[in-house]
């Protein structure tokens, strides 16, 4: 008997085919609503970011970039039967003590959520859904 072969979907920001598992499926359609609904640019996304986190080297689902290259956002992805529970949304948290984002989004593909990240002692805050990236970047500016 043959192996089966794997369903592969192409990912435009990595610009490779890519297995198509039920978290990617998520991601594909997240990635999709940034560039095409939300006006994110394409170029200042980057899929399976890699980053060090302590001694250990880890991979954010998804970084969004500003214009001049920093870090505004990251994105984790879980398949859809997977809760967005407190473990998953600390998992995303601790990978942004080193990336030190403004914003974390979770999505499994039912529910997303997004938090303005509290620092100096603020919490962080949830937020209704992602906005548009022009608000994102002036959301930025303003206090």
């Amino acid at each position: 008997m043959a192996p089966t072969e794997q369903t592969m979907i192409y990912d435009p920001i990595r610009k490779k085919e890519v297995p198509l598992t039920p978290e990617e499926r998520v991601r594909q359609a997240v990635v999709h609503l940034l560039t095409h609904q939300l006006d994110y640019p394409p170029t200042l996304i980057a899929n399976e970011y890699t980053i060090t986190v302590g001694k250990l080297s880890r991979r954010c689902d998804t970084v969004v970039f500003t214009p001049q290259l920093q870090p505004l956002m990251i994105l984790e992805y879980k398949a859809p039967h997977i809760p967005l529970s407190e473990k998953v949304i600390q998992q995303a948290f601790q990978y942004n003590t080193t990336l030190q984002v403004p914003y974390i989004a979770l999505s499994n593909g039912r529910q997303t959520l997004l938090y303005k990240v509290g620092y100096q002692k603020q919490p962080s805050t949830p937020l209704p859904g992602i906005p548009p990236y022009q608000q994102l970047l002036q959301s930025l500016r303003s206090p």
